[in-house]
């Protein structure tokens, strides 16, 4: 685990999936390998250019979810890196036997980005929002779960996995994102945490757009008194044991935010450790158990207490205990 500068400014925000786009493009002009395969999705994930640029490197497989894990699955066998862009609500769940049997069980080095993932689609409610799929995806054998925190950790996600020779599923947001960290110089390895902030009162773990949230609450935190440790879990799987357990012990508080069911996500994930390794009082924000509101993400994430507010006391909560 690394400590790295973040971000200070206000109202630099860039999408995830542009920023993956951008990146893939240029990565994929070096090495004709890489394709990108899209469900009547290329405009959702910013892969407009990318099909004028590289013709020749991209699928548009239509509304087929199924197909498209099936195909990028024989791509990979022959040899090929495809990369799945594909609204997360449907990947992670109408294709989720394809990507159970012909990607992970089968061992093929596809890389699948559930786009628009989460809340982001707001007002079209439960059947467009994903708030199931890390569970779901956690939970099969053989495939890798990870969410970047801001375009910075999307470009170096990106650049790790082209070589990384396992499947993997990516969930990344509609919408533009403010800037987590300050610049793409830090050490990002699949598998580790990053610690955003140190602080030895209590922990909290975020994953994918929850990372500012948690950055944010701690800064108000520390206004208060309260010294709060700031991971950014940006890989669900393989889970980052060492980082949570040394939090457990050190800060003897944790908690979770994420944009996602409460159960069987990170805080799932998270508490699975603390359980058996290092008991200590936990809080896990998120989605409960109900179909989400509709709504803009700022909105979702205020009913639900994804914010400053919430975590602040919550953690005075913890603080008491």
């Amino acid at each position: 685990m690394s400590i790295v500068a973040i971000s200070n400014e206000i109202g630099n925000k860039i999408a995830n999936r542009q920023a993956i786009s951008e990146n893939l493009l240029n990565l994929a002009k070096e090495n004709k390998d890489i394709l990108v395969l899209t469900s009547d999705s290329r405009g959702s994930a910013s892969m407009v250019q990318f099909g004028k640029e590289l013709p020749d490197q991209i699928i548009e497989v239509g509304i087929a979810e199924q197909n498209i894990v099936g195909i990028a699955s024989g791509l990979a066998h022959s040899g090929k890196k495809p990369f799945v862009a594909s609204p997360a609500c449907f990947l992670s769940m109408r294709s989720i036997e394809q990507i159970k049997v012909d990607v992970a069980y089968s061992q093929m080095n596809v890389k699948l980005i559930g786009i628009s993932g989460g809340v982001s689609y707001g007002a079209l409610g439960m059947s467009h929002h994903s708030l199931q799929d890390v569970a779901v995806t956690r939970a099969i054998p053989g495939l890798d779960v990870m969410m970047p925190a801001d375009r910075h950790e999307a470009k170096k996600m990106i650049e790790a996995l082209v070589d990384y020779d396992r499947p993997v599923y990516v969930r990344i947001g509609r919408n533009p994102v403010e800037d987590v960290y300050a610049d793409c110089n830090y050490d990002f390895q699949i598998g580790k945490s990053i610690e955003l902030k140190s602080g030895k009162d209590i922990a909290i773990i975020a994953v994918g757009e929850t990372v500012r949230v948690a950055l944010a609450s701690a800064n108000e935190l520390e206004k208060k008194g309260v010294h709060c440790r700031v991971i950014n879990m940006h890989t669900i799987k393989p889970l980052d044991t060492e980082a949570i357990v040394k939090a457990a012990k050190e800060t003897q508080r944790i908690i979770t935010v994420e944009e996602h069911s409460i159960h069987g996500g990170l805080g799932a994930a998270v508490s699975e450790v603390v359980v058996q390794e290092c008991p200590v009082p936990m809080e896990i924000v998120g989605i409960p158990d109900e179909p989400a509101v509709t709504g803009n993400t700022a909105q979702v994430f205020d009913y639900y207490g994804i914010n400053i507010e919430n975590i602040v006391k919550l953690s005075e909560g913890l603080m008491s205990k």
